[in-house]
């Protein structure tokens, strides 16, 4: 029997999304639509505006007339504390309808809504950390350099206008992680959620702005990225643009952005890799880590995730045995059954690229398992069995380019020192992880691999902690302090206290 997620519809009381321009909910200017299939089912779910250039400038305007007038930007701390402590509590009471909506957008499964990473209770946790800040940022009172009686000083005042882009995989961290930073500083924003992820998106903007985040602050502009993310970058008032998603879009955001020198934050893609040791606690849990990450839940479409397992060839074979069981364990199906634990790719597309990196694979290693779409029931939706190739040289095609599917190259490695220049060998840098315990080896490790994120035995995402990569994988980084400084600006003010300086 073929799957549905209509009745689901009908349960969460899907609404038709509309843009959100200076306080007011609206169509695009021109009455242009969107229809959203579902990526497990091939069904239209709902649609919603798909905005263009003029949508993008009537937001932009709104942000800039909100930030000039510094109703936000310039409000006492504690107001802007308030605000963002209720959004936190607003995303935690409405979790399961958020969870939903998610599962309508992307089919990422119910049972795997509510793992830490990819929770609404994370991101609720990372608008209470950044809430943290806001009566936290200062500058400094420096001694006077060259003598004489005066005071020099520095403040760090918000940024501006921020576009926000986001992708489609995680709507709720990475929702959090550019719109909390940005409101904590007093910025005002433009924001644009994927249009294969949008529903839950625009029901965390009515969440927002219940809590009391005010008019022309928060603008959202739905539609696609040719349309929509083309005009937010290359918008004269835009100040900073903060984007999640491909290296080659990221890469075209640096050039279309120049023009006007934008502050840029990028987080793009990755190649992670594990490395396993012999003397992990234990290799069956280690190559159930790695699987699990890169078959359940978001199918391996999470750019972090560990697409290459570089495995010590004395633990090799018992490596892959427990890998391959890992991998028939994972099951498809409709989102909302609790016994799900993945999701489809997201559209056609991705899938027939899934589809040619596993060709390719087969002629430059072993295919273990896996490597078909799935049939029967979900031969309607873009599901891809978990797959996992053996004997892979690192410089293969499917060791080095983001596959961005439930496809693991395993590499076998001979000591310490060749696990890490494989490791390192490519143009990513996001993440990595490595099992061992040896402590010793593990911050020796650690210190030695060119990435942004090192799980060591586990990997989790914090909201205090810097994520971004090295290299190709990004400018810049979301979490923490340096999240928040990075939508302010740094002045320096210098003051003579006599008539003599002057």
């Amino acid at each position: 029997m073929t799957i549905t997620v209509q009745p689901h519809r009908e349960s969460v009381g899907l609404k038709t999304g509309q843009l959100y321009i200076d306080g007011q909910w609206g169509p695009a200017a021109d009455g242009a639509t969107w229809s959203h299939r579902h990526p497990a089912t091939g069904e239209v779910v709902g649609e919603f505006a798909s905005g263009g250039a003029a949508d993008v400038d009537a937001a932009v305007a709104a942000a800039r007339r909100a930030f000039d007038a510094g109703t936000w930007s310039r409000s006492r701390a504690s107001v802007r504390v308030g605000v963002l402590h209720r959004c936190a509590e607003l995303l935690r009471r409405h979790a399961d309808e958020l969870r939903a909506l998610q599962a309508l957008d992307n089919s990422v499964p119910i049972a795997f809504g509510s793992i830490y990473a990819t929770s609404v209770g994370a991101a609720a946790d990372v608008f209470d950390h950044h809430a943290g800040w806001v009566d936290k940022v200062g500058g400094q009172t420096l001694p006077p350099y060259q003598g004489g009686d005066h005071l020099a000083m520095t403040f760090r005042e918000p940024i501006g206008v921020v576009s926000a882009i986001l992708p489609w995989n995680a709507p709720f961290l990475l929702f959090a992680q550019k719109v909390a930073p940005a409101l904590a500083a007093g910025c005002t924003i433009v924001l644009k959620p994927s249009e294969y992820c949008t529903f839950s998106v625009l029901r965390m903007v009515e969440l927002l702005i219940e809590a009391g985040v005010p008019a022309g602050v928060l603008n959202v502009v739905t539609g696609t990225g040719a349309a929509v993310g083309e005009a937010m970058i290359t918008h004269r008032d835009v100040d900073k643009v903060s984007f999640t998603g491909s290296r080659a879009v990221g890469k075209h955001i640096v050039e279309a952005s120049a023009g006007t020198l934008k502050r840029v934050s990028l987080e793009l893609g990755g190649k992670s890799p594990a490395l396993v040791f012999p003397d992990a606690p234990d290799i069956g849990i280690a190559a159930a880590t790695v699987v699990g990450a890169v078959t359940m839940g978001l199918s391996g479409q999470a750019c972090v995730a560990n697409t290459r397992a570089l495995v010590h060839r004395d633990v090799y074979d018992q490596f892959l045995a427990a890998a391959q069981g890992m991998a028939a364990a994972v099951t498809y199906g409709d989102p909302f059954d609790p016994s799900v634990m993945s999701a489809p790719l997201i559209n056609e597309r991705q899938l027939e690229r899934v589809l040619g990196y596993i060709e390719s694979g087969k002629s430059e290693a072993r295919l273990v398992t896996g490597g078909e779409r799935l049939g029967g029931e979900l031969a309607a939706g873009n599901f891809v069995a978990p797959t996992i190739f053996a004997d892979v040289d690192n410089r293969a095609t499917i060791a080095q380019e983001e596959i961005f599917g439930p496809v693991l190259a395993v590499v076998p490695f001979g000591d310490e020192d060749e696990a890490i220049a494989l490791a390192n060998d490519t143009e990513y840098g996001l993440g990595a992880g490595l099992f061992t315990a040896d402590v010793q080896r593990a911050f020796r490790v650690s210190r030695a691999l060119r990435a942004g994120t090192i799980g060591i035995n586990g990997f989790q995402i914090e909201p205090h902690l810097p994520f971004g990569g090295f290299k190709q994988s990004g400018l810049g980084r979301e979490g923490g302090q340096s999240a928040f400084e990075a939508y302010t600006e740094l002045k320096s003010v210098f003051l003579p206290l006599t008539d003599e300086m002057m």
